[in-house]
């Protein structure tokens, strides 16, 4: 299957899937990448191809991406690399 463009609505279906099943995930993005060591809570705004927004805390944070994201399944393989590069994780 093709991968989509990340439109506002492809955005919105991985912004809606990370903070329902990937809750943790994205407060580790927070934490790691956001510079929020000290973190508690964090939704994912919105996934554009330069950058990822989340609210964190309250507060809007920008976490840039290391390449333009060019499609949805570079989002997903983007999200899932970054999140295995953290300490700790495999």
């Amino acid at each position: 299957m093709a991968a989509d463009p990340l439109t506002a609505a492809v955005s919105e279906r991985i912004c809606r899937h990370m903070n329902q099943d990937h809750a943790e995930a994205v407060l580790a993005y927070a934490r790691h990448y956001g510079g929020i060591s000290d973190a508690r809570e964090a939704r994912m705004l919105s996934v554009g191809p330069q950058a990822m927004h989340l609210e964190v805390d309250g507060t809007r944070v920008e976490v840039p991406f290391d390449h333009s994201l060019s499609d949805s399944e570079d989002a997903h393989r983007t999200l899932v690399a970054m999140l295995r590069a953290l300490p700790g994780k495999a």
